[in-house]
């Protein structure tokens, strides 16, 4: 042990990595974690996860302010503006608090921080800045970036990533975002209800790839009722700056005749693709597979003893609270222990207005998987939700129809970011839609949703 200044060194300080680290840390390991950022946190609390739900909430407190949906409580607004200046302000504030508390959390669990980017230069002895440094084990957590569009060039200015639509300085009065993920409405409906006229392009026929088909439809409608403009299966070939606008040509994804939308931004939000690059991977011996990811078995091993690997840079979903659990388990891994993820059970949101969340399987999935069972309860018929006027979106539960075992839960409420964490508990301990059923829920809550589905997957709701 003396020949390793670490026991565990990580690389990058994202949610997982921070994580791993910490962990690591309180099991005893004298741990260090590299961080190339100026702050703590990567991309999640620095220029996403965080940043973006600040603007959110203070996007739908504007918008509700003055689209009169206050009016309708008897709450009448005078005078409502924008200062635009000052939200930034408040997204900055909540970015700063959340990067200094993990470097608290860092000097209090004795982690230290090796500031500079880091790269192999064997299995176990790793570069950060002008410092080198072994380690007996080495956790790759470097996370993803925004993946580029061929023949767009991104200008952080009309033409902008993820992290640039957080920074404009005004209201576009138009605005196109490229890619109907996760991503791109999240950031179009901040836009959009600050008073921009948002237009999605889409390849593929409809919005949310990889989401239940019910919640894609519904979800689409909801959008298009606020507002949004959709253009499906269509492909952007083309983005020219003139000045302060921007043309993009598109065509049907099957071909056909080009067009031009004009815009004053253009948001490209295509997906992410794992940070690899530049980590001089082949010195360690790891060769990424096509799409640049690090393959691990179920412990986050690598095909190189000693290096471990958690989070983007691994394949599946690309979701900060799925990194984090992955850097617990790959921490009590390299202790000795037994650290486990269920990536059967690993929930998605999308934090739009109303919210959309799903964990396990899809309905098309579970078909796939053999005969079900499916329960569907609306928004509507909700008391708490019928009282806030939220009565958009619904709950739907899937179920193997010979087990009853739950397996997949599908939501579109006000709070359903909130609301898929007991579903996943559920599933977590194999439970049957009748159990669920059968859980005495708070009332009025929206959670009540959630049993009256579960109800509905054997024909027996109450409240429909």
């Amino acid at each position: 042990m003396a020949d390793y200044d670490f026991d565990v060194l990580v690389i990058g300080a994202g949610p997982g990595g921070y994580v791993a680290a910490i962990r690591a840390a309180q099991l005893g390991l004298k741990t260090a974690c590299a961080e190339s950022r100026d702050t703590l946190g990567g991309t999640c609390l620095n220029v996403g996860c965080i940043p973006s739900k600040a603007l959110l909430h203070a996007s739908e407190l504007f918008e509700e302010a003055h689209d009169g949906t206050l009016a309708k409580w008897g709450i009448k607004p005078q005078g409502i503006e924008l200062d635009l200046g000052v939200m930034h302000g408040a997204r900055k504030e909540a970015v700063k608090g959340l990067t200094q508390g993990i470097e608290f959390l860092f000097k209090k669990n004795k982690v230290e921080w090796l500031k500079g980017r880091a790269s192999f230069e064997t299995a176990d002895t790793v570069k950060v800045g002008d410092r080198t440094v072994r380690a007996k084990n080495i956790v790759i957590a470097t996370g993803s970036s925004v993946t580029p569009l061929p023949g767009i060039t991104i200008d952080q200015e009309r033409i902008v990533d993820s992290t640039g639509a957080l920074e404009l300085g005004q209201v576009p009065k138009r605005m196109v975002v490229i890619g109907g993920g996760v991503i791109g409405l999240e950031l179009g409906s901040v836009w959009r209800r600050l008073g921009a006229q948002v237009t999605v392009v889409e390849f593929l026929d409809q919005i949310l790839p990889g989401f239940d088909g019910d919640v894609r439809k519904e979800a689409n409608k909801i959008f298009k009722k606020q507002g949004f403009e959709f253009r499906l299966s269509t492909k952007v070939t083309r983005a020219e700056r003139n000045g302060d606008t921007v043309s993009l040509t598109v065509e049907p994804a099957a071909g056909g005749a080009a067009e031009t939308i004009e815009a004053d931004v253009v948001l490209v939000s295509i997906g992410r693709k794992p940070n690899t690059e530049g980590l001089a991977l082949d010195k360690a011996g790891i060769t990424p597979n096509q799409r640049g990811q690090v393959e691990t078995d179920h412990d986050f091993r690598t095909s190189v003893s000693g290096i471990w690997a958690i989070g983007d840079v691994i394949p599946g979903p690309m979701l900060a609270h799925k990194a984090e659990d992955e850097g617990i388990a790959v921490a009590e891994n390299i202790a000795g222990q037994t650290g486990i993820v269920n990536h059967d059970v690993i929930p998605s949101v999308v934090y739009t207005t109303p919210e959309i969340a799903g964990v396990g399987l899809t309905e098309e999935q579970a078909r796939e998987h053999g005969e079900i069972k499916v329960g569907k309860f609306p928004m509507l018929a909700n008391s708490r939700a019928k009282t806030n006027r939220e009565p958009d979106g619904f709950v739907k539960v899937i179920a193997d129809a010979k087990s009853d075992r739950v397996l997949g839960v599908w939501i579109i409420a006000s709070v359903a970011g909130t609301m898929i964490a007991e579903a996943a508990l559920a599933m977590e301990f194999g439970a049957t839609s009748e159990d669920i059923a059968y859980t005495c829920h708070a009332h009025p809550t929206h959670s009540e949703a959630i049993k009256e589905a579960a109800m509905a997957v054997t024909g027996k709701p109450i409240h429909i």
